[in-house]
């Protein structure tokens, strides 16, 4: 099945973009240095997920406008069919990679990859929980490029019945968050356990900051479901340990980080009330809850914020109208 995009599915946006289009696909996208960004891209989905990928753009990471409302820039090839929880990471060579959740009880995710995030590689499923014995499902799959280590990392949560006893009673899920290691997406670790908080727990994602890593993870708790953060010196080391929620709200997951300037911004979705919500934190471990502050298009859903140059956005802007 091939991936759909833009310009196949929008004639009248294919009209106006032909040149364009033609000069993109022949060319390649060098790597750029992105501490001062030319602008904010954020990655999510809609509804359950099937139609595909959206893409928001903001200039400051507050007032974001979907570049992607009515159509999808890929669709789901694999798995489930769904396109869950896409995330993003822009490698050193330029290239952006892809993991998706792509199913409810899927053993594995998605994963594409792409040059300008306009076209699409075709579509391969990961079946990293193939060979887990009792694996009942692979969600929101988190994907970091660890400098220290040269290699990508995609953390996940998974529920193995009977791997921790102690806290299966209480439901039909009891989450851990786990990870596989990759340099090239055709190789990979074997999958290992990334953290045990105690809990039942999902949707940890990774940032560097601080000299060293941070997790941020829903506790997935009846009663909790808030978020908390973990610190390690390098990958593979120990976590600390939270004994509180870095932010009183509750009912949120899916949480992405992006450092603006001086600050860090951690987005969230407020999926109870159906709409988005932000905080902001000088030094990665104090969050102030700005989501009053925060413009998100109207039904969307998580993904990941990651900061682009130009020649990316520009691009973008322009097949879009936008």
């Amino acid at each position: 099945m091939r991936n759909s995009n833009f310009i196949h599915r929008r004639h009248s946006l294919r009209l106006l973009t032909v040149a364009m289009v033609a000069g993109l696909r022949g060319s390649t996208v060098a790597a750029e240095p992105i501490a001062d960004a030319d602008g904010y891209l954020f990655s999510y989905f809609k509804g359950n997920g099937e139609d595909g990928l959206h893409l928001a753009w903001s200039p400051d990471g507050l007032v974001w406008e979907s570049l992607n409302a009515d159509q999808p820039l890929t669709s789901p090839a694999v798995g489930g069919k769904l396109m869950r929880d896409p995330s993003i990471v822009r490698g050193p060579d330029g290239v952006y990679h892809m993991v998706w959740s792509s199913g409810w009880a899927d053993l594995g995710f998605g994963y594409s990859s792409s040059k300008d995030l306009i076209h699409w590689s075709e579509h391969r499923f990961l079946p990293v929980n193939e060979k887990i014995a009792g694996a009942k499902n692979t969600w929101a799959p988190d994907l970091f490029y660890d400098a220290d280590t040269q290699q990508f990392v995609m953390a996940y949560a998974t529920t193995i019945p009977g791997r921790f006893p102690k806290t299966d009673a209480g439901g039909d899920q009891n989450h851990r968050l786990y990870w596989v290691m990759t340099r090239d997406f055709v190789t990979f670790s074997e999958p290992a356990l990334a953290l045990d908080p105690g809990y039942n727990c999902i949707d940890g994602t990774i940032v560097a900051m601080n000299g060293g890593l941070t997790m941020i993870y829903k506790d997935e708790r009846p009663g909790q479901k808030k978020l908390h953060a973990v610190a390690t010196t390098g990958l593979g080391k120990s976590w600390t340990k939270s004994t509180a929620p870095i932010l009183e709200r509750d009912w949120v997951e899916g949480p992405t980080v992006l450092k603006v300037g001086d600050v860090w911004r951690l987005y969230f979705d407020c999926y109870n009330d159906g709409h988005f919500g932000a905080a902001e934190s000088s030094d990665g471990i104090h969050w102030r809850d700005i989501t009053e502050s925060l413009k998100m298009p109207h039904g969307v859903r998580h993904g990941t914020a990651f900061a682009v140059p130009a020649s990316i956005l520009q691009p973008l802007r322009e097949l879009t109208g936008r």
